[in-house]
């Protein structure tokens, strides 16, 4: 047995007809869609690396069934920006070196856009707390934090 689901994707209409009742999110963008940038990596919602944005917040694809988001609208890290035309966070996270091995910059930044949207994030505790959900093996963190910090003084800026 196999379920339609109809979703909007980095601003694009997928409608699927076979998806599988028990087919994971994470599984549905990467396979499905062949949205690879949402990585999998403990496949328990523990590292965040398959973070992505589910009508505006922010969810783990690894623990979400795809026939879940039936008429929602997903964003996944490629619909955040290009590799030449960058969305702020991106190029905070560039300029920085937030990025490291790579493996967990997805999820990094889509929490960190999730937190952007949401919190004033006025001290670098708040962002560590924010990201506390996320977990990196390469870093503490601290060039990751910077890119945040930095992205939300500039969209502050931008506002004013």
């Amino acid at each position: 047995m196999t379920i339609n689901v109809s979703v909007t994707v980095n601003g694009q209409k997928y409608d699927v007809s076979d998806v599988e009742p028990r087919m994971l999110l994470s599984d549905f963008l990467r396979d499905g869609l062949g949205l690879t940038g949402t990585h999998v990596g403990c496949e328990h919602g523990v590292c965040g690396a398959c973070t992505v944005l589910v009508n505006g917040d922010s969810v783990r694809s690894c623990l979400m069934l795809a026939i879940q988001t039936n008429g929602a609208e997903i964003v996944t890290v490629e619909g955040l920006g290009s590799p030449e035309h960058l969305n702020e966070l991106q190029a905070q996270f560039r300029e920085y070196h937030g990025l490291q091995c790579g493996f967990c910059t997805p999820g990094m930044l889509m929490t960190g856009e999730d937190l952007l949207r949401k919190y004033p994030l006025a001290t670098d505790e708040d962002i560590r707390e924010g990201l506390s959900g996320n977990l990196c093996r390469c870093t503490g963190y601290q060039n990751i934090v910077a890119a945040i910090r930095s992205a939300a003084a500039k969209r502050s800026e931008k506002a004013s």
